[in-house]
């Protein structure tokens, strides 16, 4: 049987809440547990190198693209199982979530959201069928998921919209709903 593998889109920064590199740790930690393979953007720094590191001390397959002009801003991280190196941003997402079976969505800034909106309007479109999960560490995604809220009462989008992400208080719960997803 293939090994399950699980993207993670999050902060190449710490942010500014301890906690937000605690979930990060944990996810890597529970996705090495469960044996699923970490696949995530390569970078050693923030809460990226804070998940590749935890899955890859608890011993877990870890699975890293980066596009060629962030080698040395996200410091590539090259010691994991594979890492692999694209021309762009956009064969970098693409890379990502054609070898995962999942989407998990840890705080992040711009580059995080612009990977949930793709994946999530991949799914709108009816592209995939992936589960995505979002880590709402200490209510960070609330704006976000009041937003969304908002695009579909003003009728921008249909109620659906909502069903196609499911929003957990932190890693253990988002481990616990992926171990249901993907068994």
């Amino acid at each position: 049987m293939k090994q399950k593998s699980v993207c993670v889109y999050c902060g190449s920064r710490p942010g500014n809440d301890p906690e937000y590199m605690a979930q990060a740790h944990a996810v890597g930690q529970g996705l090495a547990r469960e044996n699923w393979r970490l696949v995530y953007g390569a970078g050693d720094v923030g809460l990226m190198g804070a998940v590749a590191r935890a899955a890859q001390l608890a011993g877990g397959n870890t699975f890293g693209v980066i596009p060629e002009h962030l080698v040395k801003w996200e410091v590539g991280k090259t010691d994991l199982t594979r890492y692999i190196v694209t021309e762009t941003m956009h064969e970098r997402k693409k890379v990502m979530f054609m070898n995962c079976d999942a989407v998990v969505v840890l705080p992040g800034g711009a580059g995080s959201l612009d990977e949930l909106f793709e994946v999530l309007t991949w799914r709108q479109l009816g592209l995939h069928s992936k589960p995505i999960i979002l880590v709402n560490t200490n209510g960070y995604w609330n704006p976000l998921l009041a937003l969304l809220a908002h695009v579909v009462a003003e009728g921008f989008a249909d109620e659906t919209l909502l069903g196609y992400f499911t929003s957990v208080p932190d890693a253990d719960a988002a481990v616990e709903l992926l171990h249901q997803l993907l068994s």
